[in-house]
């Protein structure tokens, strides 16, 4: 099958939409499929044997120039000047318009493919389509929006509803695909009752994990936390962790890797400085698969404090590293770690107290994070794999292609 894998942001380390599209690329792959990915900036890291072509946008939000206001000769069309313009007036233009410029691009070779997949873009753009399509959402964004409004002062929740306009559009589109892939049950009920998409459309596909490279190596760094935040955001609760820490702190020797790209001026700078835990934390931006286990599965206990998870990859990569976890009870978390206490402690999203009380209890207990990572190494190996989520995936494109020459069918007849 040939197949033209669409991602308008695709950050090669951390962020899960370079994850996935480069993991799910490999697997198609190796499952004997042709994949071209299309992707804008910052573009992923690929399996060499996938054929990535760019679809660069002006880039307004690199690093580390964001919001950078483009010169006059890097505008080459409309869809540029749609761009800029809505920057300017402070909204997100990029899942608009990557798909308006990727439609144009597929739309000159619509005999390539046998089926278009987009990544949670959802772009007006991708309704023109002339072949079977199909759209990952990982979760619907009115979650991110929602626990960012409810973060920011009233000044900022003006600019933050506007920052998020693109989600009307993606309602709208998201209502229109005939075959929707998210990653847990969790996920599928809150597409549904966010977008309106019908819940027949929708298929659970859980992510994967590739365990030889995330598995245990060895010794472990006593007193050590890990975390890995996508983005430096009040959804991925990175807040609440740093407190937690900061009163273990009090009692006991801890140190955390957090790996994230984190604002120097952001939010999470800012609470390392207040509660004065400069030298107990180390930031780990841009690691390798390689160096993400590495630092996975040197610590003792690792930590997922999100507010709200669609699915949580790196949840699982702890799990298939052998290391046992304090998570938060929201989304899509217990689906992923199974039941309380098998290989994870679930606490309450946003609860402090709770998440120290229990890092502190697996630090205290050898013997039950040993038994915990075991457990969480196991669940990895026979639930979470990529080339099943390639499998379950084609059967999705087969039933868009199917459904595709059905309606071709019935306009000739």
């Amino acid at each position: 099958m040939r197949i033209a894998l669409l991602s308008y942001r695709s950050k090669p380390h951390v962020g899960g939409q370079g994850v996935y599209v480069a993991r799910l690329g490999k697997a198609l792959i190796d499952a004997g499929h042709t994949v071209e990915v299309f992707s804008g900036q910052p573009y992923p890291v690929l399996d060499p044997r996938i054929t990535l072509t760019r679809v660069p946008s002006l880039d307004l939000y690199r690093e580390p120039d964001p919001f950078r206001t483009p010169r006059p000769s890097e505008i080459r069309d409309w869809i540029d000047v749609l761009e800029v313009l809505t920057m300017w007036t402070a909204g997100f233009p990029e899942p608009l318009t990557f798909g308006l410029r990727a439609a144009r691009l597929l739309r000159r070779r619509a005999a390539d493919f046998d089926v278009v997949h987009d990544n949670q873009s959802l772009s007006y753009g991708l309704l023109r389509l002339r072949r079977p399509w199909v759209a990952t959402i990982h979760h619907p964004i009115t979650r991110d929006r929602d626990l960012d409004l409810a973060a920011a002062s009233w000044r900022r929740r003006i600019t933050l509803r506007r920052w998020y306009g693109f989600l009307a559009m993606q309602r709208r589109v998201a209502r229109r695909v005939g075959h929707v892939i998210t990653v847990s049950r969790s996920s599928a009920d809150d597409i549904v009752d966010a977008f309106g998409v019908r819940e027949n459309v929708v298929s659970v596909i859980p992510l994967g994990v590739d365990t030889t490279v995330f598995r245990p190596r060895g010794e472990r760094v006593p007193g050590r936390i890990v975390a890995v935040a996508s983005a430096d955001v009040a959804l991925k609760g990175v807040r609440h962790l740093l407190e937690a820490v900061a009163k273990l702190r009090t009692e006991r020797d801890v140190t955390v890797d957090l790996v994230s790209t984190i604002d120097p001026a952001g939010p999470t700078r800012r609470t390392i400085e207040r509660l004065g835990l400069g030298d107990a934390v180390t930031v780990h931006a841009g690691l390798t698969d390689e160096e993400l286990a590495t630092v996975l599965a040197g610590a003792e206990v690792a930590c997922v404090p999100s507010l709200y998870e669609g699915f949580s990859l790196p949840t699982v990569e702890a799990m298939s590293c052998g290391t046992p976890l304090v998570v938060s009870r929201t989304g899509a978390i217990p689906e992923v770690v199974g039941p309380d206490g098998e290989c994870a402690d679930l606490v309450e999203p946003g609860d402090s107290e709770a998440l120290a009380a229990a890092l502190a209890a697996a630090l205290d207990d050898p013997d039950r994070r040993v038994a915990m990572g075991q457990r969480g190494r196991a669940r990895a190996e026979s639930t979470f794999s990529w080339p099943a989520v390639a499998a379950a995936t084609v059967e999705v494109y087969r039933a868009a292609i199917a459904a595709q020459h059905e309606r071709e069918r019935r306009r000739t007849c």
